[in-house]
């Protein structure tokens, strides 16, 4: 099933970048984080807001742009 529902762009906010349900983190943020060879657990750690299905949103956006 598809996690691109949790993907939000608003012109408002982060400079209208694609960010995870409304939250000022951007897709862009956790595929750096992801490619610098931070684990999921990690990043989940960092930024307690976060769900695992946000991180998998996330990487299925970047392969979809």
């Amino acid at each position: 099933m598809s996690e691109l529902h949790r993907i939000t762009v608003r012109p408002d906010q982060c400079g209208g970048r694609p960010c995870l349900r409304g939250m000022r983190i951007r897709v862009r943020d956790i595929i750096d984080l992801l490619t610098s060879g931070a684990s999921r657990e990690e990043i989940l750690e960092d930024y307690p807001n976060l769900e695992d299905e946000d991180i998998t949103a996330a990487l299925e956006y970047a392969a979809k742009h």
